[in-house]
């Protein structure tokens, strides 16, 4: 760990917090990530080694609590970790406000997936399983098409098709779903723009929309 050699708070804190990955890290937690496999999802450019190194310093700065259930090691916030709601909060509305540009670098459909399926209004889904695709026209590979399952009142991101009907597909690029999901743009202007198709009856085209959804971070007020 760092030091800044300075009595103020701030540095304190920041000795802990400023090393690369560790707040994304505490971001997860505050969102309901448990599981190693759970943490690595919400920061899957962090390698496996380094997020184990990451989930230590935290435990011995009293941060984290590692505990065993049914053999897997489950990581929860302490009351001191739990403080840092705030911080992250804070964090979060002044990126959205300030720090808009999102470069190529910045794009992940891993992340962004993971991030959807946790959020999303499952009470606005029909009641039966359902599955909405999503095809990402400008992504190469395997990592351009995603499945998200709601069922049984739980979301399911999958990125290998698990087999069920397919309600409907989102066509779209991975920038335009980000920024909508981010809020930068809503879902009525990418559509209108064609810069989002969604493929399906009538009836499930129109709500999709409302599946879906946007971020929590998509009702922070932006500058003009």
């Amino acid at each position: 760990m760092t030091s800044y050699g300075q009595f103020c708070p701030v540095a304190k804190a920041m000795e802990l917090l400023d090393e690369r990955w560790t707040i994304l890290v505490v971001r997860e937690l505050l969102l309901g990530s448990r599981h190693f496999n759970e943490l690595r999802r919400g920061v899957p450019k962090m390698s496996p080694a380094l997020l184990t190194k990451r989930l230590r310093g935290l435990e011995r700065a009293g941060v984290v609590r590692r505990s065993e259930v049914g053999g897997r090691s489950v990581y929860t916030l302490t009351d001191k970790g739990e403080e840092l709601t705030e911080v992250v909060t804070a964090l979060s509305a002044w990126g959205t406000r300030w720090i808009g540009e999102l470069g190529d670098a910045d794009l992940d459909p891993h992340l962004l997936m993971w991030d959807i399926h946790r959020t999303v209004p499952i009470d606005r889904w029909p009641r039966r399983r359902t599955m909405v695709e999503f095809d990402f026209r400008d992504v190469i590979g395997k990592e351009g098409s995603w499945w998200l399952v709601v069922s049984d009142g739980e979301a399911q991101v999958c990125d290998v098709n698990p087999g069920y009907d397919i309600d409907a597909t989102v066509v779209t690029d991975l920038r335009t779903l980000t920024e909508v999901w981010r809020g930068d743009i809503d879902w009525r202007t990418a559509l209108r723009e064609d810069r989002i198709t969604v493929l399906a009856q009538a009836d499930v085209r129109r709500d999709v929309p409302e599946w879906i959804g946007q971020s929590m971070a998509s009702a922070i007020p932006r500058p003009a």
